[in-house]
């Protein structure tokens, strides 16, 4: 579904990656595991196309989205890819259906669909009864799931996560974890997750580990 071929990228004379390539099936959670600085978030920018590689193709589907345009690409990336941040990114004024509602909002969908699809996100993590709460009325937990929900509101091909549980303690990082899984089953969701959790890159079905800008173990 997704490749990435002889990724290489440079930041002036840094080489931050060395001819990476992996391939990601639908239905798969793949994480990628690194020191800092291996170039974790550099690929998984470049997958999700917020950053252009040197050289090398990203295809998705069999379509090399790194020759789009900028304009096509962001039609791309709101239409087929879904981000999850260490840092949840909710808008504080908005209530929690709104942030997940935004983005199939920029896509063109109707108020009342994407307030819908909004609404049965939110119940499908397990968050019904905070529809109309703001962010700072939830804990960090349930934050990082409407994050996850927003992720999921235009039905993306892909969902990449960094560090996506970085800022929980252990019960709300277990609980986000056992989410990515049941998506996973219910919906085939694809995952690709930066981690430095152990824990998190045991239970994916693969792990990709990074050292100095390239792969180093990939099953």
């Amino acid at each position: 579904m997704i490749e990435a071929k002889e990724i290489n990228k440079r930041y002036g004379k840094l080489q931050v990656l060395r001819d990476v390539s992996l391939s990601v099936e639908r239905g798969e959670v793949v994480s990628i595991v690194g020191a800092s600085g291996a170039g974790k978030t550099t690929l998984l920018n470049i997958i999700g196309t917020l950053d252009r590689p040197d050289s090398g193709s990203v295809l998705y589907g069999g379509e090399d989205i790194t020759r789009l345009s900028e304009k096509a690409l962001a039609a791309f990336r709101n239409r087929n890819i879904g981000f999850v941040f260490q840092f949840h990114q909710l808008l504080p004024e908005f209530t929690m259906v709104e942030n997940v509602a935004l983005p199939a909002l920029i896509a063109g969908e109707s108020r009342s669909r994407a307030m819908a699809r909004a609404a049965e996100l939110l119940e499908m993590m397990r968050l019904a009864d905070r529809l109309d709460h703001k962010p700072s009325q939830l804990s960090g937990g349930e934050r990082q799931r409407v994050a996850v929900a927003r992720a999921l509101i235009n039905n993306p091909q892909v969902v990449l996560a960094d560090e996506p549980s970085g800022s929980l303690d252990t019960a709300n990082k277990q609980e986000l974890h056992r989410q990515f899984f049941t998506l996973r089953d219910q919906l085939q969701q694809t995952f690709i997750i930066v981690t430095h959790d152990e824990s998190l890159a045991r239970q994916a079905d693969r792990t990709i580990r990074m050292s100095d800008g390239a792969i180093v173990t990939t099953p």
